[in-house]
């Protein structure tokens, strides 16, 4: 069975950015403004595993929301989704932003030029890993066992992997706000054109769905 390497609900503004520069401890997204902006189309869904208050959007939303943990095995994000620190590690106390119970349930590889123990949290055990988008690929599929993994960002991760020619499919949430400067996915989703079909999905909250199949 193929195991797909796949870009799930990634955010981006108009202008093609995923996250500003400068992250820090307070700002997890950089000097972006309003960061909510990109992904406040996912937190209005029924499906949002967050939601403490009855209702929420159904429909292509929605859907998108309730398929993201579907048949996936294990995640690979950068280090810099899992936390602000640059360098050697100073100490181990630092565990994600997510707190107890991080949202991934399967095992994470943290992409990391400086290694360190894996930890377990609930259900999802972070790894730390060096070494190539393919090689950590492997390591990830092995993980999975038979299921697909997820490639988790952030921008730069993405941008490795799509530029070692590993990922099969992506879902970019293009939300109607320009940001200007920042980390950028792309130019425009033609970029991608070369090697993926494309098809381009509005939806009423605004927010348009790029979905991306490898050719």
């Amino acid at each position: 069975m193929t195991q797909l390497l796949r870009v799930q609900n990634f955010n981006v503004s108009s202008d093609g950015i995923g996250a500003g520069e400068g992250q820090s401890l307070d700002r997890p997204f950089g000097t972006v403004d309003r960061p909510e902006r990109l992904f406040a189309w996912a937190g209005a869904t029924a499906s949002w595993p967050n939601r403490t208050d009855p209702g929420g959007s159904r429909g292509l939303d929605d859907y998108f929301t309730r398929d993201y943990a579907h048949n996936i095995g294990a995640e690979i994000m950068g280090r810099h989704k899992f936390g602000p620190q640059r360098g050697p590690w100073r100490d181990h106390e630092w565990r994600g932003w997510w707190g107890d119970e991080p949202p991934f349930h399967t095992p994470v590889f943290v992409l990391t030029h400086h290694e360190r123990p894996s930890f377990t949290l609930s259900d999802t055990t972070f790894h730390f890993v060096g070494g190539d988008p393919a090689t950590v690929l492997r390591q990830a599929r092995e993980a999975a066992h038979g299921k697909d993994v997820r490639l988790g960002g952030g921008v730069t991760t993405i941008r490795q992997f799509l530029d070692a020619d590993l990922v099969d499919t992506l879902h970019v949430a293009v939300s109607p706000v320009a940001l200007g400067t920042g980390l950028r996915l792309w130019d425009s989703p033609d970029d991608l054109l070369d090697r993926f079909h494309h098809e381009a999905v509005p939806s009423p909250s605004g927010v348009t769905h790029h979905l991306f199949w490898r050719r």
